[in-house]
């Protein structure tokens, strides 16, 4: 199949923040068919859901910080209702979550807890994993896949990162096998380098990462086609799997280049193979 191919505006996020209509305008003449939020980047949901319908972007999907769901989940799953969006996505959680004592069950408990609410306004809840859900492991496992197993696959769908499913050691083709039937939606990420201690400092996650090591940028996140990945396979994989959508990120761009153009450099790669 073709995948329709989705760009995370978290890439160009201070493009949007500065002007979300001309943004928009860009990803769509990429070649871009929708996009995933991070943010409203100042906006209310319905200005939001108008620009996608002026330039013709789906909006898939929404990552939305687990605080936010926290503190009222039924506002803030209306907010991207009210956009179009299909996928509400936990983004990221601390680390904390990823342990075997009372903080995992407190995971799993709320990934039930709002993937039901999700369920009943029409949306769906998907996980949106980083390499340490691999590397904590609960009982033997990954603690990713014990969180799979943990929660309904109704109530749960994958949203695998392909860069971090990769830095965590396992084949993201293989690992997007697994999880046939679960994984709608695949983040298409490419990267250089080994896992290091200044990886979360270039996604905006601060940490205590010496300085020499994030100078030696002996980690970089870069366009896709243009690192280590096999994306052929990865698309095989995402296919066989039933994927409906795959969305194209990079948190900080490479190359001397700016978020737009990489995103562009990301986009005319993925034409070649997506065919």
């Amino acid at each position: 199949m073709k995948f329709p191919v989705a760009l995370q505006l978290y890439s160009v996020r201070d493009d949007a923040a500065a002007n979300l209509d001309d943004t928009l305008r860009q990803v769509k003449e990429m070649g871009y068919d929708g996009v995933e939020f991070a943010g409203l980047y100042g906006h209310s949901p319905e200005e939001v859901r108008d620009l996608c319908v002026k330039y013709g972007l789906t909006p898939i999907s929404a990552h939305v910080p687990i605080k936010e769901m926290i503190e009222d989940v039924k506002s803030t799953f209306a907010k991207y209702k009210t956009i179009g969006c299909e996928y509400v996505v936990i983004p990221h959680v601390s680390q904390d979550y990823c342990k075997a004592d009372e903080n995992f069950p407190k995971l799993v408990e709320y990934a039930t807890e709002f993937g039901k609410v999700a369920k009943d306004m029409g949306l769906q809840l998907g996980y949106h994993n980083h390499d340490f859900e691999f590397t904590n492991m609960i009982d033997g496992k990954h603690m990713l896949d014990v969180l799979y197993e943990s929660v309904d696959s109704d109530l749960l769908k994958t949203q695998l990162d392909t860069c971090w499913v990769n830095v965590g050691g396992e084949v993201p083709a293989d690992y997007i096998r697994k999880y046939s039937g679960r994984c709608p939606v695949v983040h298409l990420k490419d990267f250089v380098g080994q896992k290091s201690d200044n990886m979360y400092a270039l996604i905006g996650v601060k940490n205590d990462a010496d300085k020499k090591a994030a100078e030696n940028q002996e980690f970089e996140l870069r366009p896709v086609g243009s690192g280590v990945q096999d994306f052929p396979a990865i698309l095989k994989a995402a296919e066989e799997a039933g994927a409906k959508w795959v969305v194209v990120e990079q948190d900080r761009p490479a190359f001397g280049k700016s978020p737009l153009e990489c995103a562009k450099m990301s986009i005319e790669y993925v034409k070649t193979i997506n065919k």
